[in-house]
């Protein structure tokens, strides 16, 4: 390195964004919601009204309703009983760097980051162009689901052949570029030269994000290969989309690029996903608001989500400093530059905070994001199940501190035979307040209603999407302690969200659903809709698990407990769940998200890396089903249609090394290929069986 290029190299690092992490102590609030919620569940059990309430075992359609693998009427056939909901042993936690899977399971590693898929299909290397990474896997595997290649149905059909399609929430530059090799950086700082980025280089962090579809085969020895398709395809940060729904052409997304407000480009910090009864997919945009600075110039539409303002301040990798100068680098500075909105990119940041939509079955179709499920740092979407001549209806949790969990309802019917993505651009938004009573209601945001009105400062239905948190605020919603991901239980229709932490929530701040003052282990919370219709206005809720350990760190206020107040087993110490899904037969799978820098440190040594479980929601037994490598987020989860076959995905494993420790070559993980020499540790998904061929979980 030249002496010019070290006077002139600057580092741009605004960290990995995780909750701060204090200490705190058992407040009476916690206790007290804790005894209120026991002593109501074993009143509900004892009258009528638990036949609204599908946590109290009865379900929202009837008992032990709708499809599954699993023949419940064996439940009272001794010739045939049916297999154990849980039926694998528990594993212990673990600090090492692999997966751990129980005793009669294996795994194979797909897909990792920089796999070859489309194009010419460029080999991965340290050295690779931003044109060859957008024909590779992209970086930091999230949210994914396994499409049947038949393309009819999005849960049946060929559990040997499909469409794998998973979304890459962010990018680690350390581990991208040969330029930043034996600096000392963090896992989310960039190199700035004399004011500019390499242009390049800006361009391969852009292509790894987005989301990636890929057709996979299951072969011989249940192991699964990548296959050459024209399905194949990269969305990145750069791909043409559609604006769609009621924020299409208004004044708050027309920019440079599209004029009259009805295209962007690129998607952002896609974390969780969804799945339409229509066979597409949805993808998330979480926190897109830090890739982007507006110099001091601050409108509610940034300041509400967290743009820079900093007059000197930049986007998270700060793409806007590229050093070729071109539009499409150039937009992540949403400062007021020219005459009108037309003429710079102020509203670009308007342009991202949505759930966006595409066909994996068609490879030519463009993007849409839909503007009726509001804007806010989406976790992910999760569906009802669809009923013919009913509205569609799905849930979204805002991932930040205070915020809050929302429902979308169509205005239009579902008919099998016609539906689309159209049904999700009319509509109702409602946002949840959760009452201390285990009532709730659902407060519709639609302008002229509840305050949305001229007088509080909005002007149309869509000012209330673009602003959907000032919004959900102004209506009364429950701030609550961060919600991740959404999972429906498709036998009684109950609704699970994860809260996965909130260390700024204060006792004066407790409330009935978010009862943990400096919440540093979560809960998970979890509703039935009155009269079992998902389109309800109102609905009945319940705690089903506080995470934590068993008091093993000596602290009483770690001591997590299941849906009965049971204190955990070690068999369940987790903190931070995240990632949830609801198979077939009802079993809750959660994964952990323990920030990077708490991991096996202080009180959070206990639950060592990052895991996921599996819970019998009737019962509240859980067990730990897996353990990952240094440093990672175990995410994403989903089985073929038999079951037998499931995919996870492994984020930023090695993420937790020091610049220090970097500067020196060191990684801390070097999974999946444990060759650290030859490559930087890689986000990637398992695969993962039943070695006797069974149903996952049995």
């Amino acid at each position: 390195m030249s002496t010019e290029l070290r006077t002139n190299l600057t580092v741009v690092d605004h960290g990995e964004g995780d909750e701060p992490q204090v200490n705190y102590s058992l407040n009476p609030t916690f206790a007290s919601v804790l005894q209120a919620r026991l002593a109501r569940r074993d009143l509900l059990k004892g009258s009528l009204g638990a036949a609204a309430l599908g946590f109290m075992g009865v379900g929202l359609a009837g008992c032990n309703s709708g499809s599954s693998s699993r023949n419940r009427n064996d439940d009272e056939n001794p010739v045939n009983p049916p297999a154990a909901l849980l039926g694998f042993t528990a594993i212990p936690t673990s600090e090492s760097d692999d997966i751990i899977v129980p005793e009669g399971y294996s795994y194979q590693v797909l897909i990792p980051w920089g796999t070859p898929i489309a194009g010419s299909f460029p080999s991965f290397s340290i050295n690779n162009s931003g044109d060859d990474q957008a024909m590779q896997i992209g970086m930091h595997h999230d949210g994914m689901h396994f499409f049947p290649i038949e393309g009819e149905e999005p849960f049946e059909g060929s559990s040997e052949d499909g469409l794998l399609v998973l979304n890459h929430e962010y990018v680690e530059p350390r581990y991208m570029h040969a330029s930043h090799l034996g600096q000392s950086l963090s896992s989310g700082a960039v190199l700035v030269n004399a004011g500019v980025r390499a242009t390049d280089e800006v361009l391969k962090e852009m292509n790894a994000h987005g989301i990636s579809i890929v057709r996979v085969r299951k072969g011989v020895n249940n192991e699964w290969s990548v296959q050459p398709d024209s399905l194949n395809r990269r969305i990145t940060a750069l791909t043409p989309m559609e604006i769609q729904g009621p924020v299409r052409g208004s004044s708050f997304v027309r920019t440079l690029y599209s004029p009259n407000g009805t295209m962007t480009r690129g998607t952002l910090n896609n974390c969780a996903h969804g799945v339409t009864p229509w066979n597409t997919y949805m993808f998330s945009e979480e926190n897109w608001a830090g890739y982007f600075r507006n110099g001091g110039d601050n409108p509610r539409e940034h300041s509400r989500y967290g743009v820079n303002s900093s007059p000197t301040g930049t986007g998270r990798y700060a793409w806007e400093l590229a050093e070729s100068g071109e539009d499409q680098y150039i937009r992540f500075d949403a400062s007021i530059k020219g005459a009108d909105a037309t003429a710079d990119y102020r509203n670009e940041p308007n342009c991202f905070g949505w759930m966006c939509e595409v066909d994996p079955f068609d490879p030519t179709s463009v993007p849409k994001k839909r503007t009726a499920l509001g804007r806010f740092a989406h976790e992910g979407v999760v569906f009802a199940p669809a009923v013919e001549g009913k509205p569609v209806v799905c849930y979204s949790g805002d991932d930040s501190t205070f915020q809050f969990i929302y429902k979308f309802v169509s205005a239009e019917n579902y008919n099998r035979n016609t539906a689309s993505g159209a049904l999700l651009d009319t509509g109702t938004l409602y946002v949840a307040r959760f009452n201390a009573d285990g009532s709730g209601e659902w407060l519709p945001l639609v302008y002229g209603q509840n305050g949305l009105t001229n007088a509080n400062g909005f002007t149309s239905q869509a000012d209330v999407l673009v602003n959907t948190r000032l919004a959900a605020t102004t209506v009364g919603a429950t701030p609550m302690d961060r919600p991740e991901w959404g999972a429906v239980d498709p036998n009684n229709g109950d609704v699970y969200f994860t809260l996965t932490n909130n260390s700024a929530r204060t006792e004066d701040q407790a409330t009935g659903a978010n009862p943990r003052a400096v919440n540093r282990h979560g809960h998970i919370i979890r509703w039935a809709e009155a009269d079992g219709e998902h389109a309800s206005n109102s609905f009945e809720w319940d705690i089903f698990l506080f995470a934590g350990d068993g008091g093993e760190s000596g602290q009483d206020n770690l001591t997590g407990r299941d849906l009965n107040g049971d204190v955990l087993g070690e068999e369940a110490y987790m903190s931070s769940p995240d990632g949830l899904w609801i198979d077939k037969d009802s079993r809750v799978w959660i994964q952990t998200d323990i920030g990077e820098g708490s991991q096996n440190n202080g009180v959070f040594e206990i639950f060592g890396n990052n895991q996921m479980f599996a819970a019998n929601p009737e019962t509240g037994e859980i067990r730990r089903f897996l353990t990952g490598p240094i440093g990672q987020e175990i995410t994403g989860v989903i089985t073929t249609p038999d079951q037998r076959t499931m995919f996870i995905n492994v984020q930023h494993p090695g993420a937790t090394a020091t610049p220090a420790e970097w500067a020196a070559g060191e990684t801390r993980s070097t999974w999946p290929d444990h060759m650290p020499s030859l490559y930087p540790p890689r986000s990637a998904t398992v695969v993962i069986w039943k070695d006797d061929g069974g149903v996952i979980g049995t």
